[in-house]
């Protein structure tokens, strides 16, 4: 069992910036390829950024370029550092984590989920 706890939500201006964290526990997870989706309401809930054990990275063509993700196995924790924030980023953010060498962009590919953080921008 992995469980994963986030922080770091909450409300900006657009062009703001803001970091999620997530804290993993548990058995071995630091060889978990771990993800960052987003559900906005009303729409399905979307892949942003990835980073597998190793710390190869994959992002969303809409994180390019503002999104950094990074992750610290000794800590057990992945961060999400948003910048550029738009009002389209509104959503809530989930960390998640996949028993993967890879980073894998689809949600039931998941085995484990935080509970979500909300991030609103505002125009």
């Amino acid at each position: 069992q992995v469980q994963l706890v986030e922080s770091g939500g909450g409300s900006v201006q657009a062009g703001g910036s803001l970091r999620l964290s997530c804290a993993a526990s548990g058995r071995t997870a630091s060889s978990y390829a771990m993800g960052w989706f987003r559900q906005a309401p009303g729409k399905d809930r979307e892949f942003v950024a990835g980073i597998s054990w190793s710390g190869g990275t994959t992002y969303a063509d809409s994180a390019k370029g503002r999104f950094t993700i990074s992750r610290d196995n000794f800590k057990n924790t992945v961060a999400l550092q948003m910048n550029s924030l738009k009002p389209e980023d509104t959503a809530v953010y989930y960390c998640a984590a996949d028993f993967s060498r890879v980073v894998r962009v689809v949600p039931i590919d998941y085995d484990y989920w935080g509970q979500g953080t909300q991030v609103t921008v505002s125009s």
